[in-house]
């Protein structure tokens, strides 16, 4: 079920009045916010839908202690408190999403615009959701059952200036005598990015399709849906191969296109969920079945036959029972996963795998006078076929101390586990999409994390303030790294090591509002990710982003116009400091310099007759065209400009979006 806030209904801005009302998917079922001992954040639907981006990772990212691992402008993977890949899972409509998350290139095979509201878990969750979870989890949510009754839609669009991406999406459901459905289509299309240094950049448009289906019954006694979700995205692939006399990036095409340019990859995410809820006695019984099918292929020479093809195939389960006992949640399950991975192409990256898991899990929470306490614990069974068996005991214990109806300490432990994934136990060739050619490691261990949370936060009538710090001990920790061996001269090497690590760090937040309609936000994050007992020059973990600060002054006009209603317009800037704790040995790593960017925004509600007709959004992201590169970012690792000496490519310069979306009901 979908987080609800206040906000969803009746689209008040008004932050600061509703974050003790919102409500999150916990690990007994939904839990309020204030009660959650381990650390969360929410996106809301009016959120989401204000946020401008290229995909939904990309308009997460911005929340604090979340990152982006991007590779151009339309491919992002999520990255938490400084862990990414496989550590992080992502959990859309209750289902574990599988697919070739093991890839820097990979993306998120997920529609932005099926998604209504998100919960980002930092942190361990393996209690709830087993190996993968070690970093965190994103919990996207689709738009809520209509009431009975009401049938309903939307309509949107969006134009972005800088890659001249175009959107739509059109939705509709209804709610009849508790037969339920849901349709949804949306299409999204970018030429190349353009950057303040080189111009639009080769290799680095898109197009992406998606559509929905719902259908189901939801009655007194709980709800039975079926779900299918079709995912397709076809982005080329910037190489950044220059030209070595003018420094210019090279291609062999017209520049500003929307058509694809070898070489391109082709993704297509099929997923049928059958969602099941049966409500007994005090508690609820639910079961979640589903099949997945993922298939990339990479085209390099010929647009008509892949040299790579992964197929993968994913059936996941999941039952529990959680009830309410006097002041007391609980709940009990099982859940797992089979998997089946084949190479269907002359080439190949990792081998065919078959991969089958299981895990039972019991977790409590219970409210003791001003305290909330909550734990629980998981055994877990992996097994990859031709590599062994992985097997992880986890829990967690947690507690929420209500020292005012304003004010919150949360203290929490917790217990990670994840199995090497198949990627780093078996590859052996060249990735085209990251430049490099890599090689496993079949004696990897799994990995295992204690992490210690430490909360506060404070909501009061001018000031919001929050401050979560953290630190995470992981045994076994698995990278790639580059050695100077060369398999193919065109490529550099990457091979996979483990070690133990230690991260630390912390997000804080603040946001005076000295008046109801102004607000003054502040978000400060870092992480210090570093693997032990090694010396300076591989000391730190690769890929840990950057320290940020952002910075949002936002002045809300209206709330109750008879033309325009819920008007705002913002401010803000993101800084990123100098990041020098970087994988430096054999040229893993390079140093990233500091940089701010500065952005500014509007929206407002059009209404005729007190009746909400469009949404409107405006937004300028980098807005004096500032020349960038996030550490993150696997174009900073191409090419030396021969005239300028900067390697790689520079992230996207101003970029300016429109965005309107029009709800409607019959």
């Amino acid at each position: 079920m979908a987080a609800q806030t206040a906000s969803d209904s009746t689209d008040v801005f008004y932050k600061h009045l509703r974050l003790s009302e919102l409500t999150v998917t916990g690990v007994t079922g939904q839990t309020r916010l204030r009660d959650m001992a381990a650390p969360v954040s929410v996106v809301t639907a009016r959120e989401l839908r204000a946020a401008s981006g290229t995909n939904i990772v990309d308009a997460l990212s911005h929340q604090p202690g979340v990152a982006q691992i991007t590779t151009g402008a339309g491919i992002s993977k999520p990255v938490i408190r400084g862990l990414g890949y496989n550590r992080v899972l992502v959990v859309n409509d209750g289902v574990r999403q599988e697919g070739q998350q093991w890839g820097d290139e990979h993306g998120l095979e997920v529609d932005a615009q099926g998604v209504s509201t998100a919960e980002i878990l930092k942190g361990p969750a393996s209690l709830m959701y087993g190996s993968d979870a070690m970093a965190g989890v994103l919990i996207l949510h689709s738009a809520p059952v209509p009431s009975e009754g009401e049938m309903s839609g939307r309509v949107s669009t969006e134009y972005q200036t800088n890659s001249g991406l175009f959107d739509y999406s059109l939705s509709f459901a209804g709610n009849q005598k508790g037969m339920v459905w849901r349709v949804r289509f949306s299409d999204k299309m970018a030429h190349e990015y353009k950057s303040p240094t080189d111009g639009y950049v080769p290799g680095t448009q898109m197009h992406e399709r998606a559509g929905g289906l719902l259908l189901g019954l939801s009655r007194d006694w709980g709800h039975s849906h079926l779900r299918w979700d079709v995912y397709h995205l076809t982005p080329s692939m910037a190489e950044g191969e220059r030209d070595p006399i003018t420094g210019r990036l090279t291609h062999d095409y017209t520049l500003k296109t929307y058509s694809k340019q070898l070489p391109f990859q082709q993704v297509k995410h099929y997923k049928a969920t059958w969602d099941n809820a049966l409500n007994l006695g005090p508690g609820q019984l639910k079961a979640v079945l589903a099949y997945q099918q993922n298939r990339r292929q990479e085209f390099e020479d010929n647009a008509n036959e892949p040299e790579l093809f992964f197929k993968l195939h994913s059936a996941t389960y999941d039952l529990r029972y959680q009830f309410t006992a006097q002041q007391s949640q609980f709940a009990m399950g099982i859940g797992g996963m089979y998997q089946h991975s084949q190479n269907l192409a002359e080439e190949s990256l990792i081998p065919a795998y078959r991969l089958f898991d299981i895990g039972g899990y019991a977790t409590a929470q219970t409210d003791v006078n001003r305290w909330t306490v909550s734990g629980g614990v998981r055994l877990d069974n992996r097994h990859i076929r031709h590599y062994g068996d992985y097997a992880g005991l986890t829990g967690s214990v947690g507690t929420v101390f209500h020292a005012t109806e304003d004010m919150n300490i949360r203290l929490n432990v917790a217990r990670g586990f994840r199995a090497p994934n198949m990627s780093e136990l078996g590859s052996d060739g060249v990735h085209e999409g990251t430049l490099r050619y890599e090689i496993g490691n079949a004696n990897l261990k799994a990995e295992y994390s204690w992490q210690a949370d430490l909360g506060f936060d404070y909501h009061g009538r001018y000031v919001e303030t929050q401050l979560s710090l953290f630190l995470n001990r992981i045994e076994n920790y698995i990278f790639a790294h580059r050695v100077a061996q060369i398999v193919d001269p065109d490529y550099r090497t990457f091979v996979y090591a483990q070690g133990d690590a230690l991260l630390k760090g912390f997000e804080a937040t603040v946001d005076f509002h000295p008046v109801h309609q102004l607000h003054f936000g502040n978000t400060f994050s870092m992480v210090d990710a570093r693997q032990m007992h090694q010396p300076a020059a591989s000391r730190y973990l690769p890929m840990t982003p950057a320290p940020r600060w952002t910075s949002d002054l936002k002045y809300e006009i209206t709330h109750d116009g008879s033309v325009l209603n819920n008007t705002y317009v913002a401010v803000g800037l993101e800084c990123y400091l100098a990041q020098h704790h970087c994988y430096r040995a054999d040229d893993t790593e390079t140093p990233t310099p500091s940089y701010t960017i500065f952005n500014a925004s509007a929206g407002t509600d059009l209404q005729v007759h007190g009746r909400k007709i469009a949404e409107v959004y405006l937004s300028a992201q980098n807005l004096f065209n500032r020349a960038y590169q996030n550490h993150l970012s696997r174009l900073k690792y191409t090419d030396v400009n021969v005239l300028t000496g900067r390697q790689g490519i520079c992230n996207p310069g101003r970029n300016i979006s429109m965005k309107v979306v029009v709800p409607f009901a019959l």
